[in-house]
């Protein structure tokens, strides 16, 4: 079973890269993980999580007992460590997951401006032609965002906005969350059941 990457980025929405994260490792998924320092901001304003890049405790991000059980299935790489494993193509993955994607992240993945690993990674995945999924977390869209993510969906990223459904009957910021997180599930080839499907509900 190949492994994942994982980078949040400081877009709101960081419950997403969390869930996902926790969702990832239950299904027994090796997740190589990357923080920008833009997602730590987020991360402390929108959980109260408070992380520091430069000494990453899983712990931190997911609570003591959780990472307890699952640290050996997590590697943290800092955001600017381009000698990572990820930051090259013979490293094989099954895929990475950019969640939540800030606007300037999806901009330099556009461009092809490797500043960071976040970055260089994603390029990696898109030139070995590997599972690459953003998921941006923006409204309004103005014109520079939407070319920028077309620019990705061109490249072969696929553009998975959270844009929660209500077809499912959601009863809670959880359920809202959990169906962003299944739907990317779906596109990594991870089995779920965090929501009904829409033939399941007929």
């Amino acid at each position: 079973m190949s492994d994942l990457v994982l980078a949040m980025t400081g877009a709101s929405g960081s419950p997403y890269g969390t869930r996902l994260l926790e969702v990832l490792l239950a299904a027994g998924r090796t997740v190589h993980l990357t923080i920008s320092p833009a997602a730590v901001e987020v991360l402390a304003q929108e959980t109260e999580r408070k992380l520091r890049l430069d000494r990453f405790s899983l712990g931190d991000l997911l609570g003591d007992s959780a990472a307890s059980a699952k640290a050996a299935q997590v590697h943290y790489h800092h955001y600017m460590d381009f000698r990572a494993g990820i930051a090259s193509g013979s490293f094989v993955t099954a895929g990475m997951v950019v969640c939540p994607c800030s606007m300037g992240t999806a901009s330099a993945i556009a461009h092809g401006a490797s500043q960071n690993l976040i970055h260089r990674a994603a390029e990696v995945h898109l030139k070995e032609r590997r599972k690459l999924v953003l998921v941006p977390r923006e409204t309004p869209l103005g014109v520079v965002q939407l070319r920028n993510l077309a620019a990705c969906a061109e490249a072969g990223a696929v553009v998975l906005p959270a844009m929660p459904a209500f077809y499912t009957r959601p009863r809670s910021l959880d359920d809202m969350v959990a169906f962003i997180v299944g739907r990317i599930c779906d596109q990594l080839g991870v089995e779920h059941d965090l929501f009904p499907r829409w033939g399941a509900l007929m």
